[in-house]
């Protein structure tokens, strides 16, 4: 046998035994602070081995890769996380493991599983740091006082879930934000209606958690914003969904359906994760069973895409409906709305333009707006404010209405619109409040 050959022989076999005994990689490390918990994902090359424990004094998570390198930056990690102070290497039960110490400032319950490659996505596994001392707890209204109208708003998907992602990498969770955060502000403009975020930030929440949120928040409707995408580039236009209990009959109300069936668990806690390699959506709708709530959404999503249409091209002029059992809340009214399709060129430059955000957070606002101030809740500020409305009975003039609220004939008119000062018997008329 001749020295090339053994020379070949031996490369090869070191090239089978390496390949053999090949290690693990993990490739990167991400932290997603969120107010009530820390995720942290670890990506790695294959399938994680691993086991870990808890350590006191101070306050360390421990977790060991079996069979792994590291080849992930673990320097600043944790700087704009409260709960992680530092993670780092320590000594592995042997040559080929990897032990990675989370220093931790508190004590934390733990949830720590493997996820599946999926989307732009390989292995991972997943350390949720669950901060019970931070957990929003709801503040009881006070009685006999004029309260806000609460909105809860919820900026589809976000942290490890990206949702729809454009062709040039821009990612849904991104848009939703800035949209929530406007409508946000709007609302917190408007004397008697208040906003609350189901999330601040670039971070994911548990679906049934952002029922619970809102509850908590004591919510008087939920809006869940979204931006649609579909297999082509030609669907465009704005929708709004609401849940009832019958099976959606159109296309699109099919696909979502099958969506829901065929897609993959993000953290084993029944979340959807987009997969980008076709543009499905994944939804946020809320399953209301009560009929009062049903009626609330129906008007308050009519309401809203009237409001839309004046500013965007609609890819449904009525309310859609969709059976997603997605939120389990029969006590809180709910919509999603769907600004407008990721997938479609002319939709995507509108979706990333702060104007077109306005105007798209504006039109939401008018709509809930005017329900609410049509039917306010009882006891809110709204209500104390809902015009007074007066039937003409046998013997009433203008001018004896007027006198009897002390208002001006001239105001009285302007607010009904009326060009003479005749009135009928059974007219009903609406009493302005002028100061």
């Amino acid at each position: 046998m001749s020295s090339i050959t053994k020379t070949i022989i031996i490369i090869c076999f070191t090239l089978f035994s390496l390949n053999a005994w090949a290690l693990n990689v993990i490739e990167g490390v991400r932290i997603w602070p969120a107010p009530e918990n820390t995720r942290v994902v670890f990506d790695l090359d294959g399938k994680p081995e691993h086991s870990y424990f808890f350590l006191k004094s101070p306050d360390r998570l421990v977790i060991d890769f079996n069979n792994t390198v590291n080849a992930a930056n673990l320097s600043n990690l944790a700087k704009n996380d409260t709960r992680i102070k530092l993670i780092r290497t320590s000594t592995g039960k042997n040559k080929n493991s990897v032990r990675l110490v989370l220093e931790l400032s508190g004590t934390y319950q733990e949830n720590i599983f493997v996820l599946n490659p999926t989307g732009p996505y390989g292995n991972r596994l997943v350390v949720d740091l669950l901060d019970h001392n931070r957990t929003v707890v709801a503040k009881h209204k006070p009685k006999n006082t004029k309260r806000d109208v609460i909105i809860g708003i919820d900026a589809g998907h976000g942290g490890e879930d990206p949702g729809s992602i454009s062709k040039n990498g821009t990612h849904e969770k991104r848009i939703t934000l800035s949209i929530a955060k406007r409508l946000e502000k709007i609302i917190n403009q408007e004397p008697g209606m208040k906003a609350v975020m189901i999330r601040t930030g670039d971070y994911f929440v548990n679906l049934n958690r952002r029922t619970e949120l809102a509850r908590k928040k004591q919510v008087d409707f939920l809006v869940s914003i979204h931006a649609d995408a579909f297999r082509t580039s030609q669907p465009r236009g704005g929708s709004v969904w609401i849940v009832n209990n019958s099976r959606a009959q159109s296309e699109l109300s099919r696909w979502l359906v099958n969506r829901e069936k065929n897609s993959e668990l993000l953290g084993g806690g029944g979340e959807l994760i987009k997969r980008t390699n076709d543009d499905n959506l994944a939804v946020f709708l809320a399953d209301l069973t009560k009929d009062k709530s049903l009626e609330i959404s129906d008007r308050m999503a009519n309401n809203v895409i009237k409001e839309m249409k004046k500013i965007t091209k609609m890819h449904k002029s009525k309310p859609q409906n969709a059976s997603l059992a997605v939120l389990k809340s029969s006590d809180i009214p709910s919509m999603l709305v769907e600004t407008g399709f990721i997938s479609n060129p002319y939709d995507f430059k509108n979706l990333m333009s702060a104007n077109h955000q306005k105007k798209l957070a504006k039109a939401i606002f008018t709509g809930m707006k005017k329900y609410f101030v049509r039917y306010p809740p009882e006891g809110s500020l709204l209500a104390s404010l809902k015009p007074t409305q007066h039937k003409i009975s046998r013997g009433e003039s203008l001018s004896v209405v007027a006198q009897r609220y002390k208002i001006s004939v001239k105001d009285l008119k302007l607010a009904n619109n009326l060009k003479t000062d005749v009135v009928r018997i059974g007219q009903t008329l609406t009493i302005p409040r002028v100061n």
